[in-house]
């Protein structure tokens, strides 16, 4: 089948989108049905490809921004909504390879070897190209839910669970999506006070090559600031800052321990890291929550793991039940627990050094962007096989810097430096 996509009318004589109409790239008015029709940028990729010419460097870019175009789903209100590819394949992949493993050991210990591999591969490729993916956020919140339905649907009719163990398992899985959710509102943005300023205009000044000595080699900022009022004065503020603390994308001077995500293209107070499983920023509004979650997670997934070993292998010890449990795989719906105890037993290990490294840092009160900048320059004393960087900077003592953490996020913005107004 194919469409002809109109084109959208003025403002005056639009009509409003139905549920399955929405508008394209291209600002045309198109119909999900449209999803399969002819597309010019896939046709003219095939048609190199039979006559073996090279591709354009951009073809591939162009067919997966149709398809991400294309694929929408009806929605009541303003037409039909867009929905990122990248968090189907763990809607998809997920259950069948979780089903497939549980089919013989050997298989099992293949998928959920080759499964890691794929999630590292796919993390090392999109922090490679500096992108955002909903793959690893939609990937946490799947598992979480698809474990919990294993575990209501297959461990809890066997009898081996009480219902008081259940709630704690709900439970735990609820207050763990609402710290999630406490984790992806706002890291804590640098935002420039814009109140009484109405335009601004930078000049840089080059470093000085020939003369290093001239203003210590850094780069001078000269801001000239216009402002409103009965009579027009002209402000004029000259500030010498270093490169580190001047944001040439955000253009604004951050406050110390502020950085900027190459990822999320702003600039956030006290920036730990860029994590791809909350998809945003861990700053200084969000640290306690993401930390909260982390904790709440572990504790969640232990729990529901030694329940599920208890259950499909009775009478063994719950240290030893995930390497022996003989006759779990007579029964497929046991071999499917037992699987899925080991898919959680890998992300709870890998989430158990997330939250170790976590813990080290804010006892010694680095973040994880200055512990790697000071690992870069050779400048940070190292313990324990590298998870101790101490870089002694802002270090205070192990109370005094846990107390600064538990109270850093009821801190505002931190108030800017003081123009000099030359009138």
């Amino acid at each position: 089948m194919k469409a002809r996509a109109r084109k959208v009318r003025g403002a005056e004589g639009e009509e409003a989108l139905c549920c399955c109409e929405y508008v394209n790239r291209r600002g045309q008015r198109s119909h999900v049905a449209a999803c399969c029709c002819d597309c010019e940028d896939l046709d003219d990729a095939c048609d190199r490809f039979l006559k073996r010419e090279p591709q354009k460097p951009e073809s591939f870019s162009q067919v997966a921004a149709v398809l991400s175009d294309r694929f929408r789903v009806p929605w009541p209100w303003g037409g039909a909504r867009r929905v990122d590819l990248s968090i189907v394949p763990p809607l998809v992949l997920l259950p069948v390879l979780l089903r497939v493993a549980a089919l013989h050991f050997l298989m099992g210990a293949v998928v959920l070897t080759v499964l890691p591999g794929l999630v590292l591969w796919y993390y090392y490729v999109t922090h490679r190209q500096k992108g955002r993916t909903l793959f690893f956020l939609s990937l946490a919140l799947f598992s979480l839910g698809y474990m919990y339905y294993l575990f209501v649907a297959e461990v809890f009719p066997r009898g081996d669970v009480s219902p008081v163990q259940l709630a704690a398992v709900t439970a735990g899985v609820i207050l763990t999506l609402a710290a999630l959710f406490r984790t992806k509102r706002e890291p804590g943005l640098v935002r420039p006070k814009r109140d009484a300023v109405h335009s601004t205009v930078t000049y840089y000044r080059p470093l000085a090559d020939s003369e290093p000595l001239l203003n210590g080699g850094q780069q001078e900022v000269m801001t000239v600031t216009s402002r409103a009022g009965a009579t027009e004065q002209m402000g004029v503020e000259l500030q010498e800052t270093s490169r580190r603390n001047w944001c040439p994308v955000c253009r604004l001077a951050r406050p110390p321990r502020a950085g900027h995500c190459r990822i999320c293209g702003v600039c956030v107070l006290r920036l730990d890291h860029h994590c791809v499983w909350i998809n945003g920023c861990v700053g200084q509004a969000n640290h306690r929550s993401f930390l909260l979650t982390l904790v709440l997670f572990l504790l969640t997934s232990l729990y529901g793991i030694g329940l599920v070993l208890q259950s499909v292998c009775p009478g063994q010890y719950l240290l030893t039940a995930l390497l022996y449990c003989p006759g779990v795989y007579n029964q497929y719906s046991t071999a499917l627990c037992f699987t899925c105890a080991w898919y959680c037993s890998i992300v709870t290990g890998g989430l158990l050094h997330l939250l170790l490294v976590q813990v080290i840092n804010i006892s010694c009160n680095v973040t994880e962007r200055e512990a790697r900048a000071a690992l870069r320059d050779k400048s940070a004393r190292r313990a324990l096989w590298g998870l101790v960087v101490d870089t002694g900077v802002y270090s205070r003592g192990f109370r005094s810097n846990w107390a600064e953490f538990l109270t850093m996020g009821d801190k505002g913005m931190l108030p800017h430096q003081a123009p000099t107004d030359l009138v």
